[in-house]
């Protein structure tokens, strides 16, 4: 097999070529060809700006691209690694496989024994390429990102240090998911990392991946794309985890593609880092695919939460369900635009788009812009959102029980939340999520 390697080389991105930059990596030759075509595309993109409507409200000249360095290699060494990350090494029975990125290159990967003897697969992007090639480039490299993903999209695929391969055979049910950390440690650095996940016929599957870092006084940025695919009757639960220090600014694009009669959920959690930006597509491209999509955000100080999603009908008889929540304080701010869009052959479409926003302070501000594109005509569709202040009567009532002010607003956040919470399938999984939203704020 023909390989490409080069030595490892620091350069800040306006000044690399794709030769300097990708360093030591040691990788198939199509997978090299097609991130060197990647680079050209990234090269040949203008930046998006603010008089597109997909990028109004978030200002991508603020982000000191040329500045960071990108992360060279393909592997990262094991060692010192954080305190919680070695806590879940040193457990089992409530993880089918850890992987563990350190600024985007894989550090540690293991797979459960049982899950092994069942067939499933747990590799590393660069084995995967080797071995799944053909469902490597259509997950990563033919993939057809919107105009707004494509040029971080074609960054991403250029500078893809690291990731993983999930594949869960047919029939095949994990017990327990598989937990993946991404830690983001160099100040000045630009990563990125891929998650591809894929379902057989009849497979069930579930897959946290979190993201936190310390607070890094230098811009730092991460880029991850995720892909999730689905094939009849297939169920898979995914969770994005993002709790970043400050000084973390962090991009994700979301790939779901559900087969026929197949079930995908995404539950994204944006509560760390100076910016968040993440683009979720659904593609329902078989008949009775369902896709759950939802999300929470807490956002203080001056942080920026930025979610922009589709809901894709291709196929009929389909069903799609989103809930989006976000509770602001301080200065923070947030975005949500939201799309179902149903081709004019998936009839019989039953789509709901919901975004509530909540605001703690008088500085905090949530924009919020839910859209419909119908082209058949039996259907069943409905958008909404609402931006509100906390009620004055639920926290006179909580400070009257001795409760300060930041308690009650923190409780009523908390309870604000619940509704979807209580939708996380896996008591595991959602025990971690709340332990995280409860340490950010401050319960």
């Amino acid at each position: 097999m023909s390989t490409m390697t080069a030595g490892p080389a620091e350069a800040t991105l306006a000044t690399a070529d794709f030769e300097t930059f990708r360093g030591g990596v040691s990788e198939p030759l199509a997978m090299t060809r097609a991130r060197a075509a990647a680079w050209e595309r990234f090269v040949a993109l203008p930046w998006p700006t603010r008089k597109s409507e997909e990028w109004r409200y978030t200002d991508l000249s603020k982000v000191g691209f040329d500045a960071l360095t990108p992360v060279a290699g393909a592997t990262a060494g094991a060692e010192a690694l954080p305190a919680d990350v070695l806590e879940v090494l040193g457990r089992s029975g409530d993880r089918a496989g850890v992987v563990v990125l350190r600024d985007g290159r894989v550090a540690h990967l293991e797979l459960e024994p049982e899950a092994v003897r069942a067939g499933v697969v747990l590799s590393t992007i660069r084995q995967a390429a080797a071995e799944h090639p053909e469902l490597l480039r259509r997950a990563l490299f033919d993939a057809e990102p919107g105009p707004a993903e494509e040029k971080l999209w074609a960054l991403h695929l250029a500078l893809l240090g690291g990731g993983y391969l999930l594949w869960v055979p047919r029939g095949v049910e994990m017990p327990a998911p598989v937990h993946a950390f991404h830690v983001v440690e160099r100040a000045g650095a630009l990563s990125s990392a891929h998650s591809l996940v894929y379902g057989e016929s009849g497979a069930r599957a579930a897959v946290i991946d979190e993201f936190f870092s310390g607070d890094l006084e230098g811009e730092t940025v991460s880029l991850h794309g995720a892909t999730i695919s689905s094939e009849g009757g297939a169920a898979v639960d995914y969770v994005a985890l993002q709790r970043f220090g400050r000084g973390v600014k962090r991009f994700s694009t979301q790939h779901v593609l559900a087969g026929r009669d197949s079930r995908v959920m995404t539950f994204n959690v944006a509560l760390g880092g100076d910016l968040s930006r993440a683009d979720v597509t659904s593609r329902l491209a078989g008949p009775g695919s369902d896709s759950e999509m939802l999300a929470l955000w807490f956002g203080d100080s001056d942080q920026h939460f930025d979610h922009h999603t589709l809901q894709h009908h291709a196929a009929p008889h389909a069903h799609s369900d989103l809930l989006f929540k976000g509770a602001l304080t301080d200065a923070g701010s947030s975005v949500f635009r939201g799309l179902i869009r149903v081709d004019k052959g998936a009839q019989l479409t039953d789509a709901y788009q919901t975004n509530r926003n909540l605001l703690l302070s008088e500085r905090s501000h949530a924009s919020a812009l839910p859209n419909l594109e119908i082209e058949a005509d039996d259907v069943r569709c409905s958008h909404g959102a609402t931006i509100g202040q906390v009620e004055a009567g639920q926290l006179f009532y909580l400070m009257s029980r001795g409760l300060t002010r930041r308690q009650a607003e923190r409780l009523l956040v908390f309870g604000f939340f619940d509704e979807v919470l209580a939708r996380l399938p896996m008591e595991g999984v959602r025990a971690r999520v709340r332990e995280a939203i409860e340490e950010k704020i401050g319960l």
